[in-house]
């Protein structure tokens, strides 16, 4: 196999940095690139390159055509391939992984046993850890955090401060935008609105103290929702 980089010690950290042999992607042959720890933390395969501020090392994996850019940091067990990035000052560590065309940015950080996949998008100081998991245009931003055994998924959106936890499992081809704690499903839905902007995560107890709010015109969202999620309201 023809290696694609070479590697030189940088004084300054005492990690390698890599230097491209030829060109592939937008990588130009003797552009420097980032800095790993072995040859193991970025692939001699594909596309995939580590840029000049990004950082990998311990047991962490670059391969396939992912990215790492910016001033991210991806370290430990941690896997990023297929088409994914990790980028801005983002960290991903521990066991998560990061891969389809999912993108981690901004100040987000990826940790425990995560997994983020699909098109998903994890963003601002926003936390995922344990076995969470982020899938399909699931979009986490803000500071809010994701974690235990939950799953985000479709085109749901989790923001602000928001925490889903527990068990729950959130998926729904109608984009959705949850500001409020779940955790779990027998506790919360996510309500259907008129306006897609207004969805919004509401407990069930709450609708059945007062059920009126979705009578006449909300009638066929709660049929919608009795078709995602499976609920009798």
């Amino acid at each position: 196999m023809e290696k694609k980089y070479k590697t030189e010690e940088d004084p300054e950290t005492g990690l390698l940095r890599i230097i491209a042999l030829n060109d592939f992607s937008n990588v130009k042959k003797g552009r420097l690139g980032g800095l790993i720890e072995k040859e193991e933390n970025l692939s001699q395969e594909g596309n995939c390159w580590i840029y000049e501020d990004a950082r990998v090392w311990g047991n962490a994996k670059v391969y396939e055509d992912a990215k790492v850019f910016g001033y991210a940091r991806v370290y430990g067990n941690a896997q990023i391939h297929g088409n994914a990035g990790v980028y801005g000052e983002a960290c991903v560590s521990d066991n998560a992984r990061v891969f389809g065309r999912a993108d981690v940015y901004e100040w987000a950080g990826v940790f425990g046993n995560a997994t983020i996949f699909g098109n998903a998008i994890v963003r601002g100081e926003a936390k995922i850890y344990k076995h969470a998991k982020i899938s399909g245009e699931g979009y986490v931003f803000g500071e809010a955090q994701v974690y235990d055994n939950a799953e985000v998924s479709g085109k749901i959106r989790v923001c602000s401060n928001a925490r889903v936890f527990g068990d729950v499992k959130l998926w729904s081809s109608i984009p959705s935008l949850i500001e409020t704690p779940i955790e779990n499903n027998k506790d919360y839905i996510i309500s259907v609105a008129e306006k897609e902007r207004d969805f919004r995560a509401v407990s069930l107890r709450f609708l059945e103290e007062f059920p009126f709010i979705f009578k006449e015109g909300y009638l066929k969202n709660i049929q919608t929702i009795r078709q995602i999620y499976g609920k009798e309201i």
